[in-house]
């Protein structure tokens, strides 16, 4: 695989879409860095459970923008493949946008395949943070993040494999002549 140029791709979606195996697959097959920088990274380097984050961030607006701040200043380094939830209205110097979306069903069904627990207890805390989310995202950037049709590719990760879903990116990014195979 060889980049024809510099590459930025900018990854989104909700919690349990699929974004950051998406995201690491695709920048594995790239061969270039892979940045995902979240409120879970934040939550491991202070200590805190991504719950604490949370919360604390409903008040505490440092919280969004050291993150939101840190991931972009790190996508601007290099080939990328940055995926966060506001990845793809954070880099607006991204060459290629992803927006990836599935049902809340589906989503907690995979948050909980991946950390167990009571799947009703994380519908919930799924609808919770996705109002949070939302509510932040608006406050502090007047971003609407259900407003995703600007981007260059929505997948809904329901219908394919991540596997798949790498080969539907590499397939675009191949004919809008970014890579070659």
């Amino acid at each position: 695989m060889k980049l024809n140029k510099e590459l930025r791709i900018a990854v989104s979606g909700k919690s349990g879409c699929g974004n950051t195996t998406v995201s690491t697959l695709l920048s594995e097959k790239l061969g270039i860095k892979l940045i995902n920088y979240t409120f879970r990274q934040l939550a491991l380097e202070k200590g805190l459970t991504l719950a604490q984050v949370i919360e604390n961030a409903k008040n505490d607006d440092s919280y969004d923008e050291y993150v939101d701040k840190h991931q972009v200043e790190l996508a601007l380094k290099e080939s990328c493949v940055l995926g966060s939830r506001l990845a793809i209205w954070m880099l607006k110097e991204a060459d290629f946008k992803i927006y990836l979306l599935a049902s809340d069903e589906i989503r907690a069904q995979r948050v909980f395949n991946r950390e167990g627990g009571d799947l009703d207890e994380i519908k919930r805390f799924t609808e919770m943070r996705d109002s949070e989310d939302s509510r932040r995202y608006l406050k502090l950037y007047g971003i609407d993040n259900e407003k995703y049709d600007f981007v260059d590719l929505v997948v809904d990760t329901s219908k394919y494999t991540p596997d798949e879903i790498v080969e539907l990116i590499l397939d675009r990014l191949e004919r809008l002549n970014f890579i070659k195979r």
